[in-house]
């Protein structure tokens, strides 16, 4: 029972903390900037995938609720994948900010318009949902024979397709090509974009010009291994 009041008091400060990031960021138009748009974004993903999951969690403290219907399963399944490729979306997004913030700061206006984040925003929209939604339908053909644990406090799409009856190869080449195709290769271009925004901040004349860019781009490092960390731990096990 104890051990939940640290879940709880966690949600509910990320709850508070980005709910009020947006509401700052959406009242001041001097915050209407990329960046700061695009950590609006992020604080909203950070709520969805929050919610999803740490609820369940709360319930399997506080009132034994370990139960779950295979129909509420397979929901979770969807919204916590769409909203964590999602996520790792919006901070490929935020690396490439960086990156012309930095390399090319005279046309960044020019090149990061609001007209344009709205698109780069429905895209990240798209792809999340739109790579996910096949997973339901891949989940729903499968025969669950008995009653099953999930050794999680949440369903993730590997971990309850392993408890069919029948052959889950689809599942697994599908899981592996959505990984592949959206994660993989969202880490894979933020390494890209970093090792080209360092490169151009040693180049930098400005010993304070250097120092500013750091500080900038460190607190985006931090919260890219903070997010990607768990999710390749959770991967390994």
């Amino acid at each position: 029972m104890w051990i939940s009041i640290p879940f709880f008091i966690s949600y509910v400060i990320a709850l508070l903390g980005n709910s009020l990031l947006i509401f700052i960021i959406l009242t001041k138009r001097s915050l209407h900037e990329p960046m700061y748009l695009f950590l609006c974004m992020l604080a909203g993903t950070d709520i969805v995938l929050s919610t999803i999951t740490v609820p369940q969690a709360l319930a399997i403290f506080w009132f034994h609720a370990g139960e779950i219907t295979l129909d509420c399963c397979i929901t979770q399944v969807f919204f916590v994948h769409s909203t964590f490729v999602c996520e790792s979306g919006i901070l490929l997004v935020m690396a490439f900010d960086r990156y012309i913030a930095i390399c090319y700061p005279l046309r960044y206006t020019t090149i990061l318009t609001n007209s344009r984040i709205r698109k780069i925003g429905v895209a990240l929209f798209l792809r999340s949902y739109g790579t996910i939604f096949p997973i339901i339908f891949l989940l729903r053909r499968l025969t669950f024979c008995k009653h099953n644990i999930i050794p999680h406090t949440c369903c993730e799409h590997i971990g309850l397709a392993k408890y069919a009856c029948n052959d889950i190869r689809v599942n697994l080449w599908y899981g592996f090509f959505i990984l592949m195709a959206t994660v993989v290769l969202d880490v894979v271009l933020i390494f890209v974009s970093y090792v080209l925004i360092l490169c151009a901040i040693f180049r930098m004349p400005s010993q304070n010009a250097r120092h500013k860019a750091l500080n900038t781009c460190g607190s985006h490092i931090c919260v890219i291994i903070l997010f990607y960390g768990p999710g390749i731990f959770t991967t390994l096990t």
